[in-house]
C-alpha cells in the first residue's frame, strides 16, 4: 500500500512540475507577442484545456482521429513555448508569424474544444436507456402464448341447402329431348356439365332442370 502510495505520489509531483513549467513558458509566450496582462494567463489555461479534452476523446474510444488531431496541436503548441522560451527565441524581439500564431490560437482551441466536448456520441440510445433495452430483450425471448384448444369441438354446420329455382316447364320439356338425344348417341344418361353446354344456361339453373329429368 505504501509502495502503491509513493508511485502515485511521484507521479503526481512530477504531474504538476511539468504543468507548471508549461505554464510558465506559454504565459512568456503570450507576454512576449503582445498579450500582457490577464490575457497572458488565460493562454495556458485554453492550451491545457484543450489537452484535457482530447485526451479525454481518446479515453472514451470515440472518435479517435479527431482526439489525435487536437492533443497533437495542443501538444504542439506546449512544447513549442518550452522549446521557444530555452533561449532559442528573443523574447524582446518577437517575429510576426508568431505574433500572429498567439493571436489566432484563441479561435483555434475554442473550435476543438467545441468539437471534442459537444460533438454528438455515436454510441446508440438504447445504451443510454438500459430499462428500455432490458425491456425490448424480455420482450424478445418471451415465448408466445398458444391458444388452447377447446374442450367440446363445436359441431360442423352443414352448409345450406340452396333454394330451388323456378324452372319453366317449356324448358325442362326441351331438357328432356336433349337428354333422351344424349343417352340414345351415347348410351349414358346426360350430367348436369353437359346438360348446362347443350342448353346455355347457367350452373344453378342447370342443376334445377336436372332434379326434374
Amino acid at each position: 500500500m505504501r509502495a502503491q502510495l509513493a508511485r502515485v505520489d511521484a507521479v503526481l509531483i512530477q504531474a504538476v512540475i511539468a504543468a507548471a513549467l508549461s505554464f510558465a513558458h506559454l504565459h512568456d509566450i503570450a507576454s512576449a507577442a503582445g498579450q500582457g496582462g490577464w490575457k497572458a494567463w488565460a493562454y495556458p489555461i485554453s492550451v491545457d484545456l484543450l489537452l484535457v479534452a482530447a485526451w479525454r476523446r481518446l479515453r472514451s474510444g470515440e472518435a479517435k482521429a479527431a482526439g489525435w488531431c487536437w492533443f497533437v496541436i495542443a501538444l504542439t503548441a506546449s512544447l513549442g513555448a518550452n522549446v521557444a522560451t530555452a533561449g532559442l527565441l528573443d523574447m524582446n524581439h518577437v517575429p510576426a508569424w508568431l505574433r500572429i500564431l498567439v493571436a489566432g490560437w484563441p479561435a483555434v482551441a475554442f473550435l476543438g474544444g467545441t468539437l471534442l466536448a459537444h460533438s454528438a456520441p455515436t454510441t446508440l440510445d438504447q445504451a443510454a436507456d438500459p430499462d428500455k433495452d432490458n425491456e425490448v430483450h424480455d420482450r424478445a425471448e418471451a415465448p408466445e402464448p398458444h391458444p388452447e384448444p377447446p374442450a367440446h369441438p363445436a359441431a360442423e354446420q352443414e352448409p345450406p341447402e340452396r333454394p330451388a329455382l323456378p324452372v319453366p316447364a317449356a324448358l325442362v320439356a326441351h331438357a328432356r329431348k336433349v337428354a333422351a338425344e344424349h343417352h340414345t348417341r351415347t348410351g349414358t344418361p346426360i350430367d348436369t356439365p353437359t346438360l348446362r353446354t347443350r342448353l346455355g344456361v347457367p350452373e344453378p339453373m342447370a342443376e334445377a332442370i336436372a332434379t326434374h329429368l
